[in-house]
């Protein structure tokens, strides 16, 4: 787990996956992450990695057109969430958003900017290509 504003390169889709594992052992049961960066930067990838870690053995898939997806793991559930075309927030708390995190295992927001606030203490990563090559990744702990 990096620590606020500490940077770390990442090679290839191992490299993500394994960060993602890494922040489910270190995210206390209960915790919320945002994942940001553009489309294909990683954030699904990581995902992926964290589910594995916690014992989710199925497909992953970002839930772009789903807004909520929910992950059965020994520990529980894990919510995963991207809120790119939500167009207000609300419409999440209508999806009970506040009570799917609580009792998720672990809760996984992409695009979520628009509710840091209501998460204060929950981590941002930030996912950037790095330019010349396909497979290299930037990761950014923003708080």
């Amino acid at each position: 787990m990096l620590a606020a504003g500490e940077t770390r390169l990442l090679r290839g889709v191992q490299e993500q996956r394994a960060l993602g594992a890494a922040l489910a052992q270190a995210l206390a049961p209960g915790s919320l992450l945002f994942l940001e960066g553009e489309l294909g930067a990683g954030k699904t990838t990581l995902t992926q990695g964290l589910l594995a870690a916690l014992g989710f053995g199925g497909h992953v898939t970002s839930p772009t057109y789903a807004l909520m997806q929910v992950y059965p793991v020994p520990a529980g559930q894990v919510l995963h969430v991207d809120a790119y075309r939500v167009r207000d927030v609300s419409e999440l708390y209508e999806m009970d958003l506040d009570e799917l995190v609580a009792e998720s295992r672990l809760s996984v927001i992409e695009w979520g900017e628009r509710l840091y606030g209501d998460y204060p203490e929950a981590p941002i990563y930030l996912l950037e290509h790095v330019g010349g090559d396909p497979g290299l990744r930037r990761v950014t702990r923003r708080r």
